[in-house]
């Protein structure tokens, strides 16, 4: 019995055969399809995150959104299920998988303060600040497969 390390796991190859490997990427997207739930991770403003559908996601703020407005996510970087994962180099085309996001509120952080002083001088500044925030209400994943294969 040959045995793996793979991220610190002790996996073994023959417990692998059981499941069906996929061989190209439309019987993958099949596979991850069939499985119950999913999850992408994707870059949104700039950050890489893991998100699932229904997820609530808080980015720096997007100043050309409204709330209530949609946006597509484009860079989907990995797609995967329980037991399945596909990873796009570097990203997944927007043709097989679709990800959208609806704008739920433009807000702002909690305040923060900045002390400035300089000693002996009598310098003392407050600066006070909220950055703003943007949040984003996670929709379903859609894996669309290409024509000619089988839903």
């Amino acid at each position: 019995m040959a045995s793996v390390f793979a991220r610190g796991f002790r996996t073994c190859i023959q417990s692998r055969s059981a499941h069906t490997l996929p061989s190209t990427t439309a019987s993958a997207l099949d596979l991850i399809r069939s499985q119950p739930s999913q999850y992408v991770v994707a870059t949104v403003a700039g950050r890489k995150y893991l998100l699932s559908p229904r997820d609530v996601l808080t980015v720096p703020k997007l100043n050309d959104v409204n709330v209530g407005d949609v946006i597509a996510l484009s860079d989907i970087h990995e797609l995967g299920s329980r037991e399945y994962t596909l990873r796009g180099n570097p990203v997944i085309s927007p043709e097989k998988v679709r990800v959208d996001a609806t704008v739920i509120e433009h807000t702002k952080g909690a305040q923060e303060v900045v002390i400035k002083r300089k000693r002996r001088k009598g310098y003392y500044k407050t600066i006070r600040n909220k950055h703003p925030f943007t949040r984003l209400r996670i929709g379903n994943i859609e894996i669309t497969l290409p024509v000619g294969t089988r839903a």
